[in-house]
């Protein structure tokens, strides 16, 4: 019996917000699918070099809303994605107002949270970069 990895799903309050927030990562929106019967729209986005489909993070989106969200989805795990330059990126969140949970102090693991409170992992390419400020005495704030 052979199993094949399809996507993650994750449920967004906002669904042009939180495309934002996976855009600013450097994910693309692969597809889209409406259900008006169903009453949601399906956004699956994915790293550019990986449009295969093998790497999806569907993001689930109610029209009528989900007053559970965001709710503490520490109980998901996390995301996790490969990135050029941890600093870099991180700056970039940090720019346009995304906390840094855990910063990239060893110039190779971060945690931030999406607008719905998903945790998402970054890592560094490679080997870890030099440590660096503000990172390297930047303290945690919050969880992930």
């Amino acid at each position: 019996m052979g199993i094949e990895y399809l996507h993650t799903m994750v449920r967004v309050k906002d669904l042009e917000k939180s495309k934002a927030f996976y855009e600013m990562l450097g994910l693309i929106e692969r597809r889209r699918s409406e259900n008006e019967k169903g009453r949601f729209t399906l956004v699956f986005m994915c790293p550019p070099d990986q449009a295969d489909g093998k790497a999806d993070v569907e993001l689930t989106y109610n029209w009528d809303g989900d007053d559970g969200l965001p709710s503490d989805s520490r109980h998901f795990g996390h995301l996790a994605y490969r990135v050029d330059n941890i600093y870099e990126l991180c700056q970039q969140l940090m720019d346009a107002g995304i906390t840094i949970n855990r910063p990239p102090r060893d110039g190779h693991m971060a945690f931030v949270r999406s607008p719905d409170n998903v945790s998402v992992e970054l890592l560094q390419r490679g080997e870890a970069l030099p440590p660096q400020e503000p990172w390297a005495s930047m303290g945690n704030t919050g969880h992930w």
